[in-house]
């Protein structure tokens, strides 16, 4: 990502894709927190993302917290939670990519240092931080991470599904 502020007008239609996944019973349990780079809420989740992730996401436009409400406001659990906040981040990364975005969810984090930055109440649990930006050059990124810039193998499909007779 080459450091440059990403807008709110830039994140919306991200966070509108997001609003239309479906979601078990149609709960929507996603809750994403999003802060602008330059701003306090952003320097606070960037100080939740362990070193490795910090290293290169100090250069996002912005970062967002997503998180699942794990708890039905009839107070039983949401058993599909996070399952369904998953398909609400599928939704915002293809979003964010159609709109020529980098976007990178990243699983190392602090949950208790990202919970305090964006004040979620209990019964809503960390799941992602998602670096948002526009793409720099990879020579702007260290040794060691500019070799990963490329896509990944992917298993076989033989390797994860298979047909019950």
């Amino acid at each position: 990502m080459d450091g440059t502020a990403v807008s709110r007008e830039e994140l919306l239609p991200l966070l509108e894709a997001a609003r239309w996944a479906p979601s078990g019973g149609n709960g929507q349990p996603w809750r994403f927190t999003f802060a602008l780079r330059g701003t306090p809420g952003f320097a606070a989740l960037l100080d939740a993302l362990v070193p490795a992730n910090r290293e290169w996401a100090h250069a996002a436009g912005a970062l967002v917290l997503l998180a699942a409400k794990t708890v039905r406001d009839d107070g039983k659990p949401a058993s599909s939670a996070a399952f369904d906040a998953g398909a609400g981040w599928m939704a915002f990364a293809l979003q964010g990519t159609l709109s020529g975005l980098a976007v990178h969810a990243m699983a190392g984090f602090d949950c208790e240092k990202a919970r305090a930055a964006a004040a979620l109440p209990a019964g809503v649990e960390p799941q992602v931080v998602i670096a948002v930006g526009h793409r720099g050059p990879p020579e702007a990124l260290p040794e060691k991470l500019r070799a990963r810039e490329f896509p990944s193998d992917r298993v076989p499909v033989e390797q994860f599904a298979r047909e019950l007779e």
